[in-house]
């Protein structure tokens, strides 16, 4: 049996959106028990030329919904990344989970031979459906989810492999 597009993208990115909500409650019950603000943690990066944790949230709801869009055709919502606390955070992965569960199955049925191009500095990259699913939206989004999770690890936050791993569940 093959795994559709819709198999292989929707509950992809609704999982690894659901393990961000969770490494976020994560991260404010961490910065009650030491004192911090939200945004002691929420404009932390890994290095200077890196986004900061906000940055890593807004990117993985950007790729998740504009995979979705380019995949399925549905609309999605915009969001203007402002966001620097925790609610604020927790409210856009609400909004974005919210537009991935509203994607229909059948949207993106033959989406896998769909033309998406994709404008680069370099220029314009354009792919079948599955390889960009495959080569670049699956990786970059989960760059993010990784990137926001190691943020945290190197801010002292207790989380663990699980926790980025998330549910153990069939979706």
């Amino acid at each position: 049996m093959s795994v559709s597009m819709y198999r292989a993208s929707i509950p992809a990115f609704i999982r690894g959106l659901d393990v961000l909500v969770s490494l976020i409650a994560k991260a404010e019950t961490h910065a009650k028990e030491k004192g911090l603000g939200d945004t002691d943690i929420t404009s932390t990066r890994l290095i200077e030329d890196m986004l900061p944790f906000t940055g890593q949230i807004q990117r993985a709801s950007d790729t998740s919904k504009l995979s979705a869009v380019r995949l399925s055709g549905v609309e999605a919502p915009s969001f203007d990344d402002t966001e620097t606390t925790f609610a604020e955070l927790r409210e856009r992965l609400t909004k974005t989970l919210a537009y991935l569960k509203s994607v229909d199955q059948s949207t993106l049925e033959g989406s896998e031979t769909r033309e998406v191009t994709l404008k680069q500095r370099a220029g314009e990259i354009t792919f079948s459906g599955s390889d960009y699913l495959f080569l670049f939206a699956l990786p970059n989004f989960y760059f993010h989810v990784v990137t926001a999770y190691d943020i945290l690890r190197q801010l002292g936050v207790p989380v663990g492999k699980l926790d980025y791993l998330g549910a153990m569940q069939s979706a």
